[in-house]
This record gives structure tokens, sequence and C-alpha cells, in this order.
């Protein structure tokens, strides 16, 4: 009787580290998201859905705009600058760290990134 106990807990432990580690992987993050084409940059440093994409990363997407308009308009305050020069400012350091496929839009038009 204890060893099918023990086999059950055994079990039961398993299930409950395999759906922890398996959990994340369904969890759709920024990078996910990039690399999956369901969320490109804009030149103005902000996220949008690119085209063609379906909507799945739009509640990400508008979390992290609403966290990159705050701390622009930080540094924007801090610095005397405009908003949008500052976003300018983030969208080509985002640029750069960006890898090659991932969806970018510059002066409007959408492109995926070369290299």
């Amino acid at each position: 009787m204890r060893t099918i106990q023990q086999i059950t807990l055994k079990i039961a432990v398993a299930v409950m580290m395999i759906a922890g580690t398996v959990s994340p992987a369904f969890a759709l993050d920024l990078e996910t998201a990039r690399s999956n084409g369901l969320a490109g940059e804009v030149d103005n440093g902000l996220l949008a859905i690119p085209p063609g994409a379906p909507a799945d990363a739009q509640e990400l997407i508008t979390s992290i705009n609403n966290s990159r308009r705050a701390e622009y308009a930080k540094v924007a305050a801090q610095n005397n600058l405009a908003l949008e020069a500052v976003g300018t400012m983030m969208s080509q350091k985002i640029y750069g760290r960006l890898p090659a496929g991932t969806w970018v839009q510059v002066q409007g038009k959408w492109i995926q990134k070369a290299r």
C-alpha cells in the first residue's frame, strides 16, 4: 500500500513539473511574438501587428507599448525632448538588437529585417 502511495506521489510531482515547464512555453512573450511574426517594431519606438498576422499578441503589444510610452515620457521630461524624438531614438537602439527576419515598419512600410 505504501509503495502505491509513493508511486502516485511521484507521478503527481512529475505531472506538476511537466505542467510547470510546459505552461511557460505557451505564454506569449515579446521575443516569441516577434520570432513568430505576431509583433513587429515600428520606427516610433512602439510595437504593432505586422501585415497578415493574427491579433494573438495584441494584449502583449498594448501592455508593452503602455510601458514604453511611460518610460519615453520620463526620458523626454528629464531631457527636455519631445516624446516622439525619444521614441525614434529608442527605435534605432531596438532595431540594432533585432534578429534577421523580425518585422519592422520603417517610414510606414513593413519589411522583414535583413540582418
